[in-house]
């Protein structure tokens, strides 16, 4: 009978060494694939301006890291300029719609990306720790143009987007007005939705394994992403948010978050039935309405 025992209780805790290797062979997988972006891995750009009958450039920038990053230049028809960043794992075709828009009502666009995503250089994704330099890097690409009035600058974001826009706004007073369309408000608030979407695993015991393996690729913690922390800097240039009450892929409560955490003027739309960055579709006349209204006054004085 002793002997039983034994054997049983060896097999149990082999299993459970097997089983928790796995667990953490698994999480280690995840939250590597989720933090790197290898070009071959990457959705690229499945349209161009030319699609919209927009007129643009192909413009290059180079990073402090010496990684090259490409966008799409708009010119601008009014003297003022709207910089629009992809979210996640996406790319700068993501907002030809809103630079289409935009173009119509007589601004310019640019159309950024930051490293690891579309056919910029790099690989690793550290959620704006690193890729603020990359926004600076097209700021100061804007400064050389002739072409745009540098005190008439705004931006918008889209999602991971929308939270680097936060983040430089915060850091850069010359940027006049932003525009969030589903913005997370921190890597703590949103990481088990977000890991859950991506990923497909169940909360516990992987989100918090993968965000552990994360934090010890990147080098940052949770707690240094935190859009909360940033967006009051911004006041007294004013912020347009958008949450939808559908959202999936963050948590629907990072909107009412930063709404509650900016400073004046502030905006925030809910729309409780829309689903992730679906304004712009969904509501496309009053997305219109509402976006070209708060540059138009923000940024033209209308």
């Amino acid at each position: 009978m002793k002997r039983w025992l034994k054997i049983s209780l060896s097999v149990l805790v082999g299993t459970l060494l097997l089983a928790f290797g796995a667990l953490l062979w698994k999480t280690h997988t995840e939250a590597h694939n989720l933090i790197n972006a290898p070009i071959i891995t990457r959705d690229l750009p499945d349209k161009t301006p030319a699609e919209y009958n927009l007129p643009f450039e192909d413009v290059t920038v180079t990073n402090p890291d010496g990684q090259k990053l490409v966008g799409w230049f708009i010119p601008s028809q009014n003297g003022a300029v709207i910089i629009m960043q992809h979210g996640y794992k996406s790319t700068r075709s993501e907002l030809l719609n809103e630079a289409e828009m935009m173009y119509r009502h007589g601004y310019g666009v640019l159309l950024s990306t930051v490293r690891a995503h579309d056919y910029s250089e790099g690989q690793l994704i550290t959620f704006g720790m690193y890729e603020v330099d990359d926004m600076e890097a097209w700021y100061q690409y804007l400064l050389t143009r002739n072409d745009i009035d540098p005190e008439k600058i705004g931006i918008i974001g889209n999602s991971y987007g929308g939270m680097l826009a936060i983040q430089f706004a915060a850091q850069n007073k010359n940027i006049k007005a932003l525009v969030a369309n589903s913005a997370f408000s921190s890597l703590n608030d949103t990481v088990a939705t977000s890991v859950q979407h991506f990923t497909g695993l169940p909360e516990f015991p992987f989100v918090p394994l993968i965000a552990f393996w994360a934090e010890r690729e990147t080098g940052f913690k949770k707690e240094d992403i935190d859009a909360t922390k940033w967006i009051a800097d911004i006041s007294p240039r004013p912020v347009f948010l958008m949450q939808g009450g559908a959202d999936t892929v963050i948590s629907v409560t990072s909107g009412q978050r930063l709404y509650d955490a900016a400073g004046e003027p502030k905006e925030l739309w809910f729309e409780p039935a829309l689903g992730h960055v679906e304004f712009d579709t969904e509501r496309a006349a009053e997305y219109e309405t509402r976006v070209v209204a708060f540059f138009d006054q923000y940024l033209l004085g209308k």
